[in-house]
């Protein structure tokens, strides 16, 4: 605080001397001047942590000296000092970006209180972050230990989520190191909790969470009210973080109505998750029902070219009727910007459905690009392009139109994803599958204490490809590795983003509706 400098500027600064007087004795360094012009001088020639302005001064106006001093340093926090109350001067100040506005007279009080806001904020917000963590750290510890619901689980996860977020605005690196390590130990038992029950919730549905099948018929079916269309917009490989620091800016064009976060299926892999999800069927009964559709891990071929027919195939099953729909799927720019000019020709349909492809193309691209490695270091990084992805992109063009109209939006996605750090050997043939999390295959080796290992594919409704077939899923932050290629592996998928396997990130993903403001 000691070093704390302040530029005021008044016309009447005699008059203001037992405010300066009160600052000095609190350790704060004064620099006064009458006029606007001096102001901007004295700004030039010296360093200052906060500047204050009257309004009405002769000369330059209190807005005008912001405007100068504003071009010479845009982030030195500025208030603006007036006797004017009224409503334009006060939209002008906002508009010219000040800092804080006081109406005169003011105390002493408020002026430091005004210092201690715009100069100690940090420090201060640092300091109850940091506490309110260390509280909460002990209640989330004591969680972990207990018999967690589903419902408990996305409510830990939620919370583990939101202080990540909120530590990752603080320089404090012995934090971030707490919550990293509470976060691991939350995923360890968590994937205990899966392996515990997940075949169970798919032999009673009643008593399991909403999962990847379920979705549309339980989330989006039940939008369908005749009093607007609803668009049902997937972004593919969306975590629950990167959802959180896009919220806000669609919280600026929509009304948020429902927050939600649901279960992916495993594999928590696109071919899985988001077939289960259009089709409203699990693999095995989509297997069953589409023999020349579904494709199989050693089906040549993409896995994702029929989810317009099994979302008509399902609308159809479960509403008993045809409705108007749409299916677009967006996998580059081209293609989002030509669904932004037609979407008006959309808003006849009673559903309309998007794919956006392109955060599953960044954590594959992150893997295969240098560039984006390193632009992706680590979480916080990837959360960074993610938004700022999102903040130029066609999909936030549609969905800017989208709130001019009577219309319902919901987001969600298929699956999340995980940075992997632990390589996990195994051993298999050749047919066996290349995904990194999970595998496929007969005659499988592995170490059983790295693993959740479904010996019985149908179990968990899963296609069986052979009669000796089976699946093992990783956990947590590891990752399948073929001991004969082991180094390999190692340097190029360590630290990479990745998913199929049992991980909270991969798992609990999110799911929002928004109506219009």
């Amino acid at each position: 605080m000691q070093d704390t400098t302040i530029l005021w500027a008044d016309d009447e600064i005699d008059l203001l001397k037992p405010h300066v007087l009160f600052l000095t004795e609190k350790g704060y360094k004064l620099t006064t001047v009458t006029n606007g012009n001096d102001a901007v001088e004295a700004f030039k020639n010296n360093h200052f942590d906060l500047v204050f302005l009257d309004e009405n001064m002769p000369g330059l106006t209190g807005l005008e000296t912001l405007s100068q001093i504003k071009n010479i340093n845009n982030d030195v926090p500025i208030v603006l000092i007036t006797k004017n109350e009224e409503e334009y001067l006060m939209e002008d100040a906002i508009g010219s970006k000040i800092d804080d506005y006081l109406i005169k007279p003011v105390n002493p009080k408020q002026i430091q209180l005004t210092i201690k806001k715009l100069t100690e904020n940090k420090r201060l917000v640092t300091e109850k972050t940091t506490m309110a963590y260390q509280q909460d750290f002990r209640n989330l510890g004591m969680t972990l230990n207990e018999n967690l619901s589903y419902q408990e689980w996305v409510d830990v996860y939620k919370k583990l989520i939101y202080w990540e977020l909120e530590l990752e605005q603080l320089e404090d690196a012995g934090m971030h190191e707490i919550l990293t390590l509470q976060k691991a130990e939350a995923n360890v038992q968590f994937c205990k909790f899966i392996e515990r029950n997940y075949v169970r919730w798919l032999k009673e549905p009643e008593n399991a969470p909403v999962n990847s099948s379920q979705l549309i018929k339980k989330k989006v079916l039940p939008l369908l009210d005749g009093k607007g269309p609803v668009f049902f917009i997937l972004i593919d490989n969306l975590r629950y973080d990167q959802f959180k620091i896009i919220n806000p800016i669609l919280t600026e064009y929509f009304r948020l109505e429902e927050e939600d976060v649901y279960y992916s299926i495993l594999p928590t892999a696109t071919q899985y998750a988001r077939n289960a999800i259009f089709s409203g069927l699990m693999p095995l009964d989509m297997e069953k029902r589409y023999p020349e559709m579904w494709q199989n891990d050693e089906d040549e071929g993409g896995k994702n070219l029929f989810e317009g027919q099994f979302l008509t195939d399902q609308l159809k099953r479960v509403l008993r009727k045809d409705i108007k729909h749409s299916y677009h799927k967006i996998l580059n720019i081209d293609e989002g910007r030509a669904l932004n000019e037609s979407v008006s020709n959309l808003m006849q349909n009673e559903l309309n459905v998007v794919v956006y492809n392109f955060v599953d193309m960044l954590s594959h691209a992150r893997t295969d690009m240098q560039m984006i490695r390193e632009l992706a270091s680590d979480d916080a990084a990837y959360r960074s392009l993610t938004l700022s992805w999102f903040e130029h992109s066609p999909l936030f063009d549609l969905l800017k139109f989208l709130a001019s109209k009577q219309v319902r939006v919901v987001i969600t996605t298929d699956h999340g994803t995980i940075r992997v750090r632990n390589p996990s050997k195994i051993v298999g043939d050749r047919n066996t599958n290349t995904n990194l999390r999970y595998k496929q295959g007969k005659n499988l080796n592995f170490n059983p204490k790295e693993v959740f290992h479904i010996r019985n594919p149908h179990d968990a409704m899963l296609p069986k490809l052979h009669v000796s077939s089976s699946f093992v899923f990783a956990k947590e932050d590891s990752y399948f590795v073929y001991p004969n290629n082991y180094n390999h592996f190692v340097n190029f998928y360590n630290e990479t983003f990745q998913h199929g396997g049992i991980s909270l990130e991969e798992v609990l993903i999110p799911i929002a509706v928004y109506g219009p403001k």
